[in-house]
């Protein structure tokens, strides 16, 4: 009767520390699913006029590009040569920067990008430079992404641009070529491209890039 109250008391102390290690457990894995969950992107700032919108997952050093084309545009006479360098400047820095993207479809640069192209510029992007992007969604990615450092525009020139927009042929002919080089955060990268030609060309009162050609 002894070995028999002896058991039992084991057992029930067996099934106390089981349901002691079950609701651990089980407050580690849901406080780990709370942590885990998918980081949302705000706007956090806009040029509405010119519908320019500052996501919340922008680094710092965009976020100070933004605010310099911000007081660009918002001259009551913009200077259209200042408007082409920085957002030459700004897509270089977003487009080529990898480690914030959260997955290879957040492709950078898009805002400058012209209606025209946008779809075949996103699908090729995708399928190229952001091909090999890890998903990280729930902020926990280990993979290790290029950053761009400094971007220098090294000179900014007008030019006549031919392109086409709904199977009609649009010359612009005070378009620019913007001619720009930059670096990366880490030497890792330092066989990434680093300079390019860019195409930038005026639809209304915005300007757009069009092409982007490497040196």
């Amino acid at each position: 009767m002894a070995k028999k109250k002896k058991k039992m008391k084991k057992k029930g102390l067996f099934l106390i520390l089981l349901l002691i290690i079950l609701i651990v457990g089980g407050y580690i894995a849901y406080d780990r699913f709370l942590s885990s969950k998918p980081t949302k992107v705000k706007t956090v700032d806009e040029i509405p006029e010119y519908e320019y919108k500052l996501k919340s997952n922008k680094p710092k050093e965009y976020v100070k590009m933004f605010q310099e084309l911000k007081d660009i545009l918002s001259k009551e006479e913009v200077n259209y040569e200042d408007y082409a360098s920085k957002i030459s400047e700004m897509f270089i820095y977003d487009f080529y920067s990898l480690d914030y993207k959260k997955v290879k479809t957040d492709i950078g640069g898009v805002d400058f990008i012209h209606p025209a192209i946008l779809e075949n510029f996103t699908t090729n992007a995708s399928k190229s430079y952001y091909k090999y992007i890890e998903n990280d969604v729930y902020g926990n990615r280990k993979q290790d992404l290029p950053r761009v450092d400094k971007v220098k525009i090294e000179s900014v020139e007008k030019t006549s641009f031919t392109y086409k927009e709904n199977k009609k042929k649009v010359t612009d002919e005070e378009a620019y070529k913007v001619k720009a080089t930059w670096s990366y955060k880490s030497t890792k990268f330092s066989n990434y491209q680093t300079s390019s030609t860019l195409t930038v060309v005026h639809k209304d009162k915005k300007l757009y890039l069009v092409e982007a050609t490497s040196e």
